[in-house]
């Protein structure tokens, strides 16, 4: 592994002017700390040990590393984070991975280059480059989703519990081949929020019938085309529960191409708010994440790692709001209504 006497040898500068570089201090001629990091680039060198010890030169920037900035479920959790930063006088850069492993990775030498004071991550199923960070002794915090092989700080919700009233909710009104349109397998977020159906599905004396039970992507296009395939089958389902909310407007809109009404022939129920819930017509069941709440969390879990990084890691799980509207309601006609 190169040193940073590896990158002064190259760049053809002293230890002490590559560390001042490397620090981000603005008193080194720009010809020089262009060689340096030119040099750095080269050896493919990162300063872990030099951030051990000097971890109060840090730059005060966090880095917030999202899996999908298209998802409206970043929105005001990214906000909670820069509130409570700014207070703490540091600076956020947002960054997009868009469920790409090796985005994400290029994103973490970017954060292990810049001497990053901190992390807010939402990972992908890999957890090869937030291990990367915890050698580098970064302070982490995850949002969302647990960091495969590894135990750090964790902001998350009560999954589970939520898709599981999710779910008992279509039971009972009356609902008898609820479908569930999970995300992907290797994510704990999906794991969690498809035991939940599946719980519910147990504790009411139902099979789970593992046709009712489409994998995708946690994007509009994945809940399409699993939604498209659950229709496609018999018997085809007569409500759904979708596991986030760009698979729920995926799913709406592969039923209103195929004429299926909602929720007189499927009947939905979402996680995760979208935008205009109540305005769809008919209004959308949703479980709802307090996204403001799970950044600030994260952002103070966050400033208490970088004050204590031995302290042992925690676990934040809050709570969820379930909202029952139109979409998962069954209508009583005159056929069904009771004499």
């Amino acid at each position: 592994m190169p040193t940073i006497y590896d990158v002064a040898r190259r760049a053809r500068v002293s230890p002490s002017t590559v560390s001042r570089v490397l620090n981000g201090k603005q008193t080194v001629d720009e010809t020089l700390a262009a060689r340096v990091r030119e040099a750095a680039r080269e050896l493919d060198y990162r300063p872990n040990a030099l951030a051990r010890s000097l971890r109060r030169s840090r730059t005060n920037l966090w880095a917030v590393l999202v899996s999908d900035i298209n998802n409206p479920f970043f929105t005001a959790l990214v906000r909670g984070v820069e509130d409570v930063a700014r207070s703490s006088q540091y600076s956020v850069v947002l960054c997009n991975s868009d469920e790409d492993p090796d985005k994400e990775a290029s994103y973490v030498a970017a954060i292990l280059a810049e001497q990053m004071a901190g992390v807010i991550i939402s990972p992908t199923g890999g957890g090869g480059p937030v291990q990367r960070l915890i050698d580098a002794s970064v302070p982490i915090v995850a949002i969302d989703r647990q960091v495969p092989g590894a135990t750090v700080d964790l902001v998350t919700v009560d999954n589970e519990h939520a898709a599981t009233v999710a779910t008992t909710h279509l039971i009972d009104e009356g609902f008898r081949h609820i479908a569930c349109i999970a995300g992907p397998r290797d994510l704990s977020t999906a794991r969690q929020r498809l035991d939940g159906y599946r719980r519910a599905l147990r504790a009411a004396g139902r099979p789970i019938d593992s046709r009712l039970i489409q994998y995708a992507d946690f994007r509009e296009s994945g809940g399409y085309a699993a939604m498209a395939a659950l229709l496609d089958q018999s018997p085809r389902p007569d409500a759904v529960f979708t596991t986030n909310n760009l698979m729920t407007i995926g799913a709406l809109e592969c039923l209103a191409e195929r004429g299926v009404r909602v929720p007189d022939d499927v009947a939905v129920f979402g996680f995760d708010d979208v935008p205009c819930a109540t305005l769809i017509q008919p209004p959308l069941s949703t479980v709802t994440q307090p996204t403001y709440e799970i950044g600030r969390t994260a952002a103070e879990l966050l400033l208490a790692r970088i004050a204590e990084p031995t302290r042992p890691p925690s676990v934040k799980v809050l709570p969820t709001e379930i909202h029952v509207r139109a979409s998962s309601r069954r209508r009583v006609t005159k056929a069904t209504r009771p004499a």
